[in-house]
């Protein structure tokens, strides 16, 4: 048992210094780098205007926490790695947390917050999808000469009785299905489906949406639609070619596809026959479907190496150099899925446990207005740093998570930051960055 007097805990000693704690440090927090994302929040406005798109229905009268202090609490809960509702019963308290959203009083309970969600409607994130497009649209300063779209799916696990929860034999369990789309590093949309759906459903109706709006900002820009095969459909396809849209989308292979290509596959396993190295070959085509009103242009990669055959088939319309739109273009792709990873896992995108599915789309819609925080974060803040081109968990536990002593009085809040910290040159360049 450690020996206690006047509150002060006995720890041992350290040569012939003894080790004394007592908790009379004042009010310390474990989030200090929370003051870099009411910077960029302040910059750009987002939850100011999320908050503007969705309506109240609550009494003024009675409101004691207004709808953005709401949307701000939890999305910098979200980028600090506060994933649950319960941690707010304990952070509405945390001093730098207040200071965040631009309080000096305790901020919303974890109730305040679920009847935010609880009371989500479908035009709610209708309107939230907007934000998301008028935030990357207001982020470039000039029009882009060109924007590839990229669009994917993924699995959102499910615990519960969750609305429209239904297995998916692929994922091998119950789950969601959302579709997002990606522009670059900004996130576009984040569609929440039921999953026991064709993977490309809603996709050519998202895509329009989005499409439209970018071309009223941005008419002359080309647009170019990329994804895997499972958004290779004719309904997709043949919208893209009547309103001008670009595509390059991945083909399944099929028997017709692969009897195309079997000589030139024969002819590398001859060849990996003989010198033993990895044989590689890029060619292209013209190829039309059963359902399809016209033959297209596929590209194909064809590998041959230890473990046999391994083609894979581009469908797209783009003109130029195969090889340069497979490897420079289409495998870039595989970017998008890292940004999907980053808002699931790193800033909570999975947690759909609202028992409304209208519920948890707000949920993945909030995940996704944290991502693009900490986004703009990294371009606003952190270019040339060695935080540039970090993952949003990574900028957590380094320049978020930093140890402080908060001093607040009538006049001014003080924030004291720890001394030794290794980032210290990090943040005061970030902070300087967003200064106004």
């Amino acid at each position: 048992m450690p020996k206690c007097t006047d509150g002060t805990i006995d720890l041992g000693r350290v040569g012939r210094r003894v080790i004394e704690a007592n908790f009379e440090g004042g009010d310390i927090g474990s989030d200090g780098g929370v003051l870099l994302l009411r910077r960029v929040d302040e910059r750009i406005g987002l939850s100011r205007t999320a908050a503007a798109v969705l309506s109240d229905p609550r009494d003024p009268a009675r409101i004691t926490h207004s709808l953005r202090d709401l949307l701000a609490q939890r999305i910098y809960g979200l980028c600090c790695g506060y994933e649950d509702l319960n941690d707010h019963d304990t952070l509405r308290d945390d001093l730098l947390m207040q200071t965040a959203v631009g309080r000096v009083d305790p901020l919303a309970s974890s109730p305040t917050l679920s009847r935010l969600e609880t009371r989500a409607t479908r035009a709610q994130a209708v309107a939230l999808h907007g934000v998301l497009i008028e935030q990357f649209i207001a982020n470039h300063k000039s029009s882009p000469d060109e924007l590839v779209l990229d669009i994917d799916a993924s699995d959102v696990p499910l615990h519960g009785a969750q609305e429209r929860c239904e297995f998916h034999a692929y994922y091998d369990h119950h789950c969601y299905l959302p579709l997002y789309v990606f522009c670059g590093q900004a996130m576009l949309a984040c569609v929440l489906r039921r999953s026991r759906i064709d993977g490309a459903k809603n996709a050519a109706a998202v895509i329009k949406l989005l499409v439209q709006r970018l071309r009223q900002a941005w008419p002359d820009a080309r647009i170019i639609v990329r994804g895997d095969s499972g958004f290779c459909r004719q309904r997709l396809l043949r919208w893209c070619e009547r309103s001008g849209v670009n595509y390059i989308v991945g083909l399944a292979r099929n028997a017709r596809l692969e009897a195309t290509v079997q000589y030139a596959e024969a002819m590398l396993a001859d060849e990996y026959a003989r010198t033993g190295t990895k044989q590689r070959l890029i060619d292209e085509f013209v190829y039309a479907a059963d359902s399809w009103d016209i033959e297209r242009r596929v590209i194909t990669r064809l590998e041959h190496g230890s473990q046999g055959n391994n083609p894979r088939f581009v469908v797209t319309d783009l003109q130029g150099d195969a090889i340069q739109l497979y490897e420079r273009l289409y495998c870039a792709r595989g970017e998008a899925e890292n940004r999907i990873k980053e808002a699931q896992l790193d800033l909570f995108g999975t947690r759909a446990s609202c028992h409304r599915f209208a519920s948890n789309q707000l949920r993945l819609l909030l995940a996704a207005l944290a991502y693009t925080l900490m986004q703009r974060l990294r371009e606003l803040a952190l270019k040339g740093s060695e935080l540039e081109r970090a993952a949003a968990a990574t900028i957590r536990v380094r320049l978020l998570k930093i140890g402080a002593a908060i001093v607040r009085n009538t006049r001014r809040v003080r924030v004291l930051l720890a001394s030794h910290h290794p980032l210290r040159s990090v943040f005061l360049s970030a902070a300087q960055a967003l200064a106004p």
